[in-house]
């Protein structure tokens, strides 16, 4: 029998390009893809098919790391992606502020 535990969190996306979103409260990191270590990563995540490539085709920008464990690779900088999440917490504050 399955038990349904009610949790108050939701989850917070992010649009990340080409009608892909990413769940922000399950990130770990975000990082350029540009130095051997990440690049080393990323190999090894395709050998291991922990990857999820949302970049439709497009130059890797940045690859984020999920509680998962999956690495996600998009299109949009870590700089763009880290303004999108400060604009939704900000967004949610004051529509918070307003109720």
């Amino acid at each position: 029998m399955a038990q349904s535990t009610n949790h108050n969190s939701t989850a917070e996306l992010v649009h990340v390009g080409f009608g892909n979103y990413v769940a922000v409260n399950k990130v770990l990191a975000i990082v350029t893809p540009g130095s051997a270590p990440i690049q080393r990563m990323i190999r090894e995540g395709k050998k291991k098919g922990i990857i999820i490539d949302i970049t439709s085709g497009r130059r890797t920008k940045a690859a984020v790391f999920s509680e998962t464990g999956n690495i996600l690779l998009v299109a949009i900088t870590p700089e763009a992606l880290a303004g999108r999440v400060t604009a939704a917490r900000s967004g949610r504050v004051a529509q918070a502020q307003a109720d």
